[in-house]
């Protein structure tokens, strides 16, 4: 554990040090609030915005009335952690469920630095895991302790079942993190249903082995969620195909799909560093946040 934490320490400062260079130190942290809440309400002057006004209280009698406003500070902000088999790809230390978890456990860490609640979801076709929100380097730790210690119990993935559980969790709007290879079908209605509630950001892990795979001839494959070993021809026109449609394509579509539903998308492959794209993903947040 100490050597993950070490590792951790690192990347986190490795970004923050290129966030304030690259942004002469005005750094927002993607983990702040980007909205207005309601504060109290006064009575209305002359210039105030009539579409503030709050009629209900104004018809009590006493005066005209308008709602005040604060903006946002602290953000929830819970991630959604896929930890079924199909992200035991790549090499060995690198797989794609070692990379997610480093990103969850470092995106984690740094929300809690930024006095977020926040909160943990690892699932596979079930719930493994459950992380109530929280604060505080006790928390951190917490929830680096149960990412890293997880054994899941079942090597499914239902996506659907996880968003589902997740909107029926999540009441308040925050920040959503989905860390996941997304190889699954027909979840994008209950997906569509967390980006219009919640500001949803994917994190789409993938491996070069899921779209350049060699031409070997006729082995046997291991599908890592059923189990089962079938005998595949790598050099057929079909088998190809049917790579391409998989994987290869899956990420022109899931960058699609948010792109016209509000959600920020990221690509990450298990042999790149990836805390260059996460930096871009910080810069690219704070500007629209700026702008908007």
């Amino acid at each position: 554990m100490k050597d993950i934490l070490k590792k951790l320490r690192k990347y986190e400062i490795r970004i923050r040090k290129a966030i304030n260079s690259q942004m002469q130190g005005d750094f927002h942290s993607i983990f702040k609030g980007s909205g207005l809440e309601f504060d109290d309400v006064r009575q209305y002057a002359y210039g105030d915005d009539i579409r503030t006004i709050d009629w209900n209280v104004s018809a009590k009698g006493h005066g005209t009335f308008v709602k005040t406003f604060k903006e946002e500070k602290e953000q929830s902000v819970f991630f959604m952690l896929d930890v079924s088999a199909s992200q035991e790809i790549g090499a060995k230390g690198q797989q794609k469920i070692d990379v997610s978890k480093e990103i969850c456990a470092l995106l984690a860490t740094s929300a809690l630095k930024e006095n977020s609640q926040v909160g943990l979801i690892c699932f596979s076709d079930q719930k493994e895991k459950y992380v109530k929100p929280g604060k505080g380097m006790k928390h951190s730790f917490q929830i680096v302790n149960e990412i890293f210690k997880l054994k899941p119990k079942s090597k499914r993935t239902n996506i659907s079942a996880a968003v589902k559980f997740a909107l029926g969790m999540f009441k308040k709007k925050s920040v959503i993190i989905m860390i996941s290879d997304f190889i699954d079908e027909n979840y994008e209605h209950d997906l569509k249903g967390l980006a219009r509630y919640h500001d949803l950001v994917v994190i789409h892990l993938s491996d070069i082995r899921e779209t350049s795979f060699p031409k070997l001839g006729i082995i046997p494959m291991i599908d890592k969620e059923s189990g089962k070993t079938f005998w595949k021809n790598t050099n057929s026109k079909s088998f190809r195909q049917k790579l391409d449609n998989s994987f290869g394509n899956k990420q022109v579509d899931l960058e699609g799909f948010c792109r016209r539903n509000g959600a920020d998308y990221l690509n990450i492959n298990t042999a790149e560093d990836y805390v260059p794209k996460l930096i871009k993903l910080f810069k690219i947040r704070n500007k629209v946040r700026k702008s908007g």
